[in-house]
């Protein structure tokens, strides 16, 4: 997929979680299966706030990297590798333990997490057509993943909001169940 498509495709998947956030009331947002889980309004916090402080960040550094002076010479691992190939995470949870670094607050509303998802997509629709222009050397790495381009950290976003469909529906099923 190029970066254009991953735009398109983005842009659809944030549309359906800010229809989505219509169906919640605000107590909804909140609700945590489990004390190690998180809301729905925590996962749509992670999202913006990887994208905005993580992604996007990244992406610059990438752009604005001169040389060979700050690239990373790591390249990507095995796993980046592979979802890379397979344009998508594998379908399997990720769970990382609480902690005050990863674990996003709950949102104050869901006017907050409507704008936050309008400033994610705002900062992507500016930032792709640079894309063009960065090197494909100039690498920043991943945890996981290992070092990614600023197209691969690009792509990365609409990977990741499209992996979190499959635990926004988890816990719309967790709400529901608990409703019966």
């Amino acid at each position: 997929m190029n970066t254009k498509e991953a735009l398109q495709r983005l842009e659809e998947t944030v549309k359906v979680y800010v229809q989505e956030l219509d169906g919640f009331s605000e107590e909804q947002l909140r609700y945590k299966p489990a004390e190690v889980e998180w809301s729905i309004g925590q996962m749509y916090q992670h999202l913006i706030q990887s994208a905005l402080y993580m992604h996007l960040r990244n992406i610059e550094q990438c752009l604005n990297m001169n040389g060979d002076a700050a690239a990373s010479p790591a390249g990507k691992t095995e796993e980046g590798t592979s979802i890379f190939e397979q344009g998508s995470f594998p379908p399997i949870r990720i769970q990382v333990p609480p902690s005050p670094q990863y674990t996003p607050e709950q949102p104050a509303d869901k006017e907050q997490l409507i704008q936050g998802l309008n400033a994610v997509l705002h900062r992507v629709k500016e930032t792709e057509p640079r894309l063009g222009e960065a090197s494909l050397q100039h690498t920043v790495p991943h945890p996981r993943f290992g070092g990614l381009h600023a197209q691969e950290w690009f792509l990365l976003i609409e990977m990741h909001y499209r992996h979190h469909v499959r635990q926004l529906n988890r816990l719309k099923q967790a709400l529901e169940q608990r409703v019966e």
